[in-house]
């Protein structure tokens, strides 16, 4: 195989800018790390299939399948890059340097390099024959819009049994986090002259009363719902960021709120945002404005494998440590709504992502490779 070596494989994604942003701006296609990826897959023989994504000129998934059946197992990753500052990096964000036992770079730890360590455990293999197959799944705009996983399940695609996705971890497997919502709510109410409250209807103080109900609507969650997988337990809402009025002697006309909510497995988002509906439409009743909800996005839903599940069993054994959980979303709830067994295990360190700098230890490349070659044996050639 006249495939580019492991090290030069790193160097050539960083080298292809993918970020992926809700700024226009600095949004960019990710089609030049995808058909990259499926020129190296198909060398190795795996039918790539590049999935567009709809409404997303420039945006797509990459499916790569090698061997056939029912079930198999898909190591999947995502080929964006939240976007960076490289005046603050002492590196240059867009290719490998090595230093200090490290690999800088900008997607290595988050997770652009993930796929060239799939493709160094696969290698050894290609000339075996593959009882199930092995799916290598590349997605698009997981740190913006989650598009890429959410086109994969309005496709169905891929199918397997097993999935495991290398967001970092420190190779320590994990098989529950929580899920993220983005919400906003705009008021309108009525202008006037601050002098007498009569000539206005104001929108700040009918915010007031929501944020009223959406504290106590989060105090009353967090008595029901706990999960001490978690190092905070309960669920969280965080009043983020608000805007409204003008000039202190006018009364306030639009007021709009933006808060984030990270539900426990077993919430349902759907569920959480009809009570705060319900809510919100007493208090547009009651102080005659009106009020609009809105996600800011669909929102990442939680993520809750099977304790039993086999693929958790077998990255238990192979890493030495019980799968947990983690704080951040991943793409896991995605594939398994497809149906698939989902364990979220890679070699970076969160604490690296999204940082100047970004790195991927060295040391951390000969294992993950030795952990995927035995995942490949027992999932895909026993």
């Amino acid at each position: 195989m006249a495939l580019p070596s492991l090290k030069a494989q790193f160097d050539a994604l960083l080298k292809l800018p993918s970020i992926s942003c809700t700024q226009d701006d600095m949004d960019q296609s990710n089609l030049p790390v995808v058909h990259l990826l499926a020129s190296w897959l198909g060398d190795l023989g795996f039918a790539c299939e590049i999935q567009p994504i709809p409404g997303e000129a420039g945006k797509a998934n990459l499916i790569a399948t090698l061997g056939s059946g029912p079930g198999g197992l898909v190591m999947a990753g995502h080929t964006d890059t939240v976007p960076c500052n490289p005046e603050r990096w002492q590196h240059d964000p867009f290719k490998l340097t090595e230093q200090d036992g490290r690999w800088y770079g900008l997607g290595s730890c988050d997770m652009k390099g993930f796929f060239p360590l799939i493709i160094e455990a696969v290698r050894s293999y290609v000339d075996q024959p593959f009882k199930q197959p092995l799916i290598v799944l590349a997605t698009a705009d997981e740190e913006s819009s989650m598009s890429g996983a959410r086109a994969l399940v309005a496709s169905g695609l891929p199918k397997a049994r097993h999935a495991v996705i290398g967001e970092p971890t420190g190779l320590k497997p994990i098989r529950v986090h929580k899920g993220i919502m983005m919400e906003r709510i705009d008021i309108t109410g009525q202008a006037g002259h601050s002098s007498d409250p009569a000539l206005g209807n104001n929108a700040m103080e009918a915010m007031h009363n929501v944020i009223s109900e959406l504290m106590t609507l989060r105090s009353g969650w967090q008595k029901r719902w706990n999960n001490p997988l978690f190092g905070v337990p309960t669920p969280t809402l965080n009043l983020g960021c608000i805007h409204g009025g003008d000039n202190p002697n006018r009364i306030c006309a639009k007021c709009a709120l933006e808060f984030d909510i990270r539900p426990l497995p077993g919430m349902d988002p759907d569920a959480l945002r009809a009570d705060i509906q319900a809510r919100l439409d007493l208090i547009a009743a009651e102080r005659q404005v009106e009020i609009v909800y809105s996600p800011l996005f669909p929102g990442v839903p939680p993520m809750d494998t099977a304790a039993d599940a086999p693929l958790v069993k077998a990255c238990e054994a192979l890493t030495g440590h019980s799968a947990g959980s983690v704080a951040f979303a991943t793409e896991g709830p995605y594939l398994n709504q497809i149906g698939m067994q989902t364990l979220i295990l890679g070699p970076g360190d969160i604490d690296q992502a999204h940082q100047p700098d970004e790195f991927l230890a060295m040391d951390r490349l000969n294992p993950t490779v030795d952990i995927l070659r035995q995942l490949i044996k027992q999932f895909c050639l026993q």
